[in-house]
């Protein structure tokens, strides 16, 4: 079996738990850690003693491998993938969300991507969930026959107590970006393409990042409504929720259940109803998936459904709600 050899960029707590994933995958070795700070690639060169550390991107040139994930906050990956494509280090990538911080820049990049050939992917790993998929092939057979309208929530009490003016929020990029993408992507697998009616946003700290986001979407007959907060009381680990209405019933989905109604009866499916194993559990089992997933398309040559150009539909959503709520 061929051995897929993968550079990791940025080792937050994503790179670390991406590059951990992929060192137990059989099929696959990381050969290449990079990130500025040398004091961090000090303490994981003791976790991964065969793998060559370096402090710049360019300093991967050269170096042999068949693809690189980029794990660095979402204000990097631009100028990150930019350079990897221009100096032709590698044709394949994976991007964690979002694919970039504006929606030129992802159109930039996902253009990049087109030329280079390779296999890209951006790392939505909620369509990995059991409870998602499982939705997505409910409405596959058009169990609930016409779809009228959804309705999107992502919570987290990450900032429930955010004082006016804080700097704290801000360093994350914004709820749209963080918790908002989630959904905007789940939405997007399950309906297709969209766009934004009206729009509402509100920042409570310093520097203009939005703290909740409240926002309608159209598409021909379907209308659906988002609502986005990381100032929420009680939701101590992040919750993402689609409920979805149609001609013969609802269908209502989270990380953990999925519930389908019709002719007033219900089903309910929990994630160890729906075979949630993965070889080695790290984090959630989402992201085991999906970067089987990628690890699969790099060596089978497949285009992945979350390429660039899938990925920057959500950046463009974003846009559009930033721009209706000004």
């Amino acid at each position: 079996m061929p051995r897929l050899r993968v550079a990791v960029i940025g080792l937050g707590k994503m790179g670390l738990l991406h590059a951990s994933i992929l060192n137990m995958m059989p099929n696959v070795q990381v050969v290449a850690l990079c990130d500025k700070s040398s004091l961090l690639l000090k303490f994981v060169k003791k976790l991964f003693k065969e793998s060559r550390t370096v402090q710049n991107v360019e300093d991967l040139l050269g170096l042999d491998f068949d693809c690189a994930y980029i794990t660095t906050p979402i204000p990097a990956h631009y100028p990150v993938v930019r350079s990897i494509y221009l100096n032709k280090i590698t044709r394949n990538l994976f991007v964690e969300k979002t694919l970039a911080d504006n929606w030129d820049k992802a159109k930039a990049l996902s253009e990049l991507a087109e030329d280079s050939g390779g296999v890209n992917m951006v790392g939505y790993m909620r369509r990995f969930a059991v409870t998602f998929q499982k939705a997505k092939n409910l409405l596959d057979k058009e169990t609930l026959g016409e779809i009228s309208s959804f309705y999107a929530c992502a919570y987290s009490s990450d900032f429930v107590d955010l004082k006016r003016g804080s700097k704290v929020s801000g360093s994350r990029g914004g709820v749209l970006n963080d918790l908002g993408s989630h959904v905007i992507d789940l939405a997007f697998f399950f309906f297709g393409n969209f766009e934004v009616t009206s729009a509402k946003t509100e920042s409570y700290g310093e520097g203009g990042s939005e703290d909740s986001a409240h926002f309608t979407v159209k598409q021909s007959d379907l209308a659906g409504r988002f609502d986005v907060s990381w100032c929420m009381d009680n939701y101590r680990m992040p919750h993402f929720g689609i409920e979805i209405r149609g001609e013969k019933g609802t269908i209502n989905v989270n990380d953990d259940k999925v519930e389908l109604t019709l002719n007033g009866k219900s089903k309910k499916w929990y994630r160890h109803d729906l075979s949630d194993n993965v070889d080695f559990m790290l984090g959630l089992p989402e992201f085991y998936r999906e970067d089987e997933y990628f690890v699969n398309s790099v060596l089978s040559g497949n285009k992945t459904e979350l390429n660039f150009l899938t990925a920057s539909k959500v950046d463009y959503i974003i846009d559009q709600v930033q721009k209706k709520a000004m």
